[in-house]
């Protein structure tokens, strides 16, 4: 059970990293009213780039934490529940 518990876990980070990910890139095309930045996009100024990177890893940092955290207490709460039982 501890390893589906911690593959559960990785799988919650991994969608909420997906998602993360689509909402910087639609706050950032609604606020900028561009594309958002990429490797292969040439005409990008460093200042967008630079930009658009603190925010994508800000963003990025808190939805792994909360992740994080949701899934501890998850486990947290299953483990208690199998103390009773």
């Amino acid at each position: 059970m501890n390893l589906l518990i911690k593959l559960l876990g990785t799988g919650i980070s991994i969608v909420a990293g997906l998602v993360g990910t689509k909402i910087v890139n639609s706050i950032w095309e609604k606020s900028t009213g561009d594309k958002p930045p990429t490797d292969k996009d040439t005409e990008t100024t460093l200042r967008s780039a630079l930009t658009f990177a603190l925010i994508s890893s800000l963003i990025s940092t808190v939805i792994q934490v909360l992740a994080n955290q949701g899934t501890q207490k998850a486990i947290s709460r299953f483990a208690k529940t199998q103390d009773i039982v």
